[in-house]
């Protein structure tokens, strides 16, 4: 199959018209994923739980990870997301970049979108 879909079979996807990840091209691109969670930490480990799923529905994980977007609405969050990050990517750490930038609600302190490597 050329192209293969990933949905997480929640209804904003249909809503917006976007499935979590696609394989495509060799790649396994991972939507911007949001978490829930009081505060930038939890959302940062809810929405990496939420892309390890999708990674493992594509046959991937965190280690074929070669590139990573952090969007934060206050870039002084980040901070405390790193050892998470850190901790997450471990000796296999992608290239990355860190966006400040409004998020699609104000109660949302982190999003993440990976691309990794799909499986031969």
């Amino acid at each position: 199959m050329r192209i293969r879909r990933i949905s997480s079979e929640q209804p904003f996807e249909a809503q917006a018209g976007y499935c979590r990840a696609v394989v495509a091209g060799g790649f396994v691109h991972v939507a911007g994923t949001v978490g829930e969670g009081a505060d930038v930490v939890a959302q940062c480990r809810a929405a990496l739980a939420i892309i390890e799923t999708a990674l493992s529905d594509a046959g991937a994980s965190f280690a074929d990870v070669v590139r990573v977007v952090y969007y934060l609405p206050d870039h002084r969050e980040f901070d405390a997301c790193m050892p998470i990050l850190a901790d997450t990517f471990g000796a296999n750490p992608p290239a990355a970049t860190m966006l400040e930038c409004a998020l699609i609600e104000p109660k949302y302190r982190i999003e993440i979108e990976v691309t990794a490597l799909a499986p031969d």
